[in-house]
Parts: C-alpha cells; structure tokens; sequence
C-alpha cells in the first residue's frame, strides 16, 4: 500500500507537470499568480511519499565478525503530510516553516549470535550469560511517527513563464513519538528503544508551477538526523543489540507535492 501511494504522487506530479509544459510552449500567453510571489506571507499545505533508512556505525568488537556486519538495516517506503508558512525576504529568498507528520516503519536485523565469544568479560566490558537467539530476538520491526518541524532558506531564480526553480536548506527538530526512550524494558524483552528528540539538517531542489488558482511544486527533499539516536541496553542485557552500533541515525527521502 505504501509503495503504491508513492508510485500515485510521482504519476501525478509527472502528469501535472507535461500539462503545465503544454501551457509553457505559447510565448503570448499571459503569466497567472502574477503577484502571488509578492505577499509578505502565504500559507499552503503539501503530501508527500518518504524512504526512510538508518545510517549505522558499529561497534569494532560487538558488531563485526570476520570482517562481516553483524547489524543491517532495511528500508521502507510510506507516507507523510504537513503545512507551509512562508516568509518573504526579497526576490530571490524566502523563508518557510513547513511541520509535517511522517510515518514509517523500518527493520534492523542482529546476526550478533557470534558475540557468545567475549561470555567471559573483557577488559572494558562485563561478563554475561550467552542466550540462544531466536528469529524473534534477531530482528527487530521499528515503527515510527515522526514530527517533523524544518525551517528551510529557499534561494530560487527567475519567474521563466509560469514555472520558477528553487533551491533550499535548513534545519530540523524531528520528535519521534514512538521511540520508546522512557520504556525500562529493552531490547532483552523485544522493546527497541531510541531518543525522543533529535536535530537534523535539510536540503531540497524542486520546481515551481503557477496555475490560475494555486501554486504546485514537486520536489525532492533530503533530511539527515546529525544525533545519535541510540538508547543504550540495560547494563545487564547481552550484547546482542545496542552494543553492537556505536551510531544509528535516520536517513530520510522525501517526495514532495506542495500547494499553495
């Protein structure tokens, strides 16, 4: 179902965008929205399909084996929506505020059975018992919503008929609603825990189309969360899980259709 919500918004952004360069081919035909772009302040909304993904740095002792990765990351394809306020600067720079929700859910698998070997304690870490890892202990099904809050600095050129390309970055705060960070259960008892709050930054390219009643954009937007989002296992839990990555941070792939 998620692959195919996405696979609808690029058809229609595709679809959209052949009309408006239909319109674009008359030079005598008159410019819409002409004074759209002029407002101190607009408002919109946009939808969008996202792929969400973990960038992982293990651990050297509990995540790697025989120069293999012990931890690997799948990821998915859903969907998210949220609202535009822009602010006027001059021609050439506005500022947006655009806070969505996301929805995703992602997949971590542990192969981090071989970690049976350091049982004993090292010089850095504990002893432990060894437990047998089932399919149910291996992988882990990470659900996530997201809010989403980023504040883009969008440069964009010219008006070129009615259309007008942009570029943008900025800033995140991301509030992950399903983090799990206050749980006291881990991952001993199937429970993935990570933080709650995060910061990330954004870069985004897209296309401006003016039609008679509203502004559409397509555009692709990527976010990269900068903190480490692991919560650390209870002392007492093997190193199977969190001890096997030093870093997780999420990668994110957006898709956007933007009206104002």
């Amino acid at each position: 179902m998620n692959k195919f919500l996405l696979k609808a918004l690029v058809l229609a952004s595709v679809n959209v965008a052949l009309l408006a360069n239909a319109q674009f081919r008359t030079r005598n035909r008159m410019d819409k929205l002409e004074d759209f772009d002029e407002q101190k302040f607009s408002w919109g909304f946009y939808l969008n399909g996202n792929r969400l993904d973990y960038r992982i740095v293990l651990n050297p002792r509990y995540g790697s084996s025989n120069n293999q990765n012990l931890v690997t990351s799948k990821e998915s394809y859903s969907f998210g929506a949220g609202l535009i306020a822009k602010w006027r600067l001059n021609d050439y720079l506005d500022v947006r505020l655009e806070p969505g929700l996301q929805f995703g859910q992602r997949q971590l698998t542990f192969n981090t059975q071989s970690n049976d070997q350091y049982a004993a304690g090292t010089l850095t870490n504990d002893p432990f018992i060894p437990i047998p890892l089932t399919e149910k202990d291996r992988v882990r099904e990470i659900k996530t919503t997201l809010v989403d809050v980023p504040v883009l600095l969008e440069f964009h050129g010219q008006r070129w008929y009615n259309s007008r390309p942009y570029v943008a970055a900025g800033v995140n705060y991301i509030v992950n609603l399903q983090s799990n960070s206050d749980s006291t259960d881990d991952n001993l008892q199937q429970v993935f825990r990570s933080t709650t709050h995060n910061f990330a930054w954004s870069a985004e390219m897209g296309i401006q189309f003016y039609f008679n009643k509203f502004k559409l954009t397509p555009a692709i937007r990527g976010t990269f969360i900068m903190n480490n989002e692991i919560v650390a296992d209870n002392a007492t839990t093997p190193p199977y899980w969190t001890s096997a990555m030093s870093t997780l941070q999420t990668r994110a792939v957006f898709f956007v259709l933007k009206f104002e």
